[in-house]
């Protein structure tokens, strides 16, 4: 087992399932079409993610989710079954890139960290669109469909060419996001 490329494909695990969250095919795009070019190397199990006919599907998926963010309660309605998805789509990136591992070792790392990054960020995008939709009556969703899809794109290519810092970024993004709820808790108890 060699633990430099061990670490290496567990961050871009966490990178890509981390921009799961934020959309569900985008990732699996950005990690099929790398797979399709060799850029990085997919577990044996999922070589047919890199075959043309899953970049074509995840290609035709990705603009599907992304043109139907911006319809206003489509993007409500995506986000419903987006969370289930997101779990299941972290989960399978992190299974995807995990390489030299035994199956039970790389399946409970996928599902704990691919699915639970992904549902955890998932989540509370969720939660910040229908916070969007009940103060704003939907207008807002719009930005945060293009600073979701920004951030997946970004988060997705950063997990393939410089994967250490992909997880910097999702650190930060975990940071940030216990920082709102620490303060959104203080303000709650202000106001009691």
């Amino acid at each position: 087992m060699d633990y430099p490329e061990l670490i290496l494909s567990i961050s871009i695990g966490i990178g890509l399932a981390a921009a799961v969250g934020f959309r569900v095919f985008l990732p699996l795009l950005v990690l099929s079409v790398a797979g399709h070019y060799n850029i990085i190397p997919l577990n044996e199990s999922w070589q047919w993610a890199g075959s043309l006919a899953a970049v074509i599907t995840l290609g035709v998926a990705t603009i599907v989710e992304v043109f139907g963010y911006y319809i206003p309660w489509v993007d409500t309605i995506l986000d419903t079954i987006a969370v289930p998805l997101a779990a299941a789509a972290g989960t399978a990136v992190m299974a995807a890139t995990v390489t030299d591992m035994s199956p039970v070792f790389t399946w409970a790392l996928a599902i704990i960290a691919g699915g639970g990054t992904a549902t955890f960020v998932q989540g509370n995008t969720t939660a910040a669109r229908l916070t969007s939709t009940a103060t704003t009556g939907g207008l807002a969703n719009p930005i945060f469909t293009t600073v979701e899809t920004g951030t997946s794109v970004v988060l997705s290519i950063l997990s393939i060419v410089f994967p250490f810092v992909a997880v910097v970024l999702v650190l930060l993004i975990f940071y940030f996001i216990f920082k709102f709820y620490k303060k959104l808790q203080k303000k709650r108890q202000s106001t009691t």
